[in-house]
């Protein structure tokens, strides 16, 4: 249903890195970045390769929390994504387990980024 997301950041770099670092055990990686006069935007990709989740510079201030879940292929990707995470500094809102109520063999961890979004990594096992 969703061919890209794009999510504005204060610092694009920084954004970058720390997606980058967090979401490696799930395979992001980047694989465009172009400068445009009102900043640089970054495209950044999982094993497929195509640029699905887009950061860029901000039109205005951000008012509102964004809620943005990437898949894992497995349990052990997601405690990577965990640990990753603390070491990055980040905010942990939930630590890795399984959510039944959403539905069995749903495991994943949500945490800030650097923009206060909610950001989430989920194995649906």
């Amino acid at each position: 249903m969703i061919d890209h997301l794009g999510i504005q950041v204060a610092d694009v770099d920084a954004s970058a890195k720390f997606y980058l670092e967090v979401f490696a055990a799930i395979g992001m990686r980047e694989v465009m970045r172009f400068p445009t006069p009102g900043g640089t935007f970054v495209g950044l990709a999982g094993p497929d390769g195509q640029p699905t989740f887009w950061l860029g510079p901000p039109n205005g201030p951000e008012t509102r929390e964004l809620h943005v879940g990437f898949r894992a292929p497995d349990r052990a990707a997601i405690d990577a994504v965990h640990e990753a995470a603390v070491k990055a500094g980040a905010e942990i809102l939930h630590e890795p387990r399984e959510w039944p109520e959403y539905h069995v063999g749903y495991y994943g961890v949500f945490l800030r980024d650097l923009d206060g979004h909610n950001v989430e990594a989920v194995h649906h096992g």
